[in-house]
């Protein structure tokens, strides 16, 4: 009787070892998986604050950057006809008050 409880423990504990492996392997894959998603979560959200506070902050256009007032300056300095030089100052000094408005409404406030 007792070597027969004593086989049947070992093979209980062969047994429970072995779902014990198969729960860790399983564990760490998961774990694996999550790590990658969780990392690419963190990534487009860290993403989509700096669109958000681009947004709230208010994006400029190309020509009231720096860069714009350098080609700016650039028209006055370059060797242009008089008609292309009143042409593309009148171009970039269009400013954004007679540009694009967006009849959407709020995009912040979804």
């Amino acid at each position: 009787q007792l070597e027969q409880d004593l086989g049947g423990a070992a093979s209980s504990r062969e047994d429970a070892k072995a779902a014990l492996a198969k729960a860790t392997a399983l564990r760490e894959k998961e774990a694996a998986t999550y790590e990658k998603e969780s990392s690419e979560h963190k990534a487009n959200i860290a993403a989509l604050e700096k669109a958000i506070a681009a947004l709230e902050k208010g994006m400029t256009g190309f020509l009231q950057t720096t860069a714009g007032a350098q080609l700016r300056q650039l028209t006055i300095d370059m060797d242009l006809s008089a008609a292309d030089r009143d042409i593309l100052s009148a171009f970039l000094s269009t400013g954004s008050s007679t540009g694009y408005a967006p009849q959407s409404g709020q995009i912040i406030g979804i």
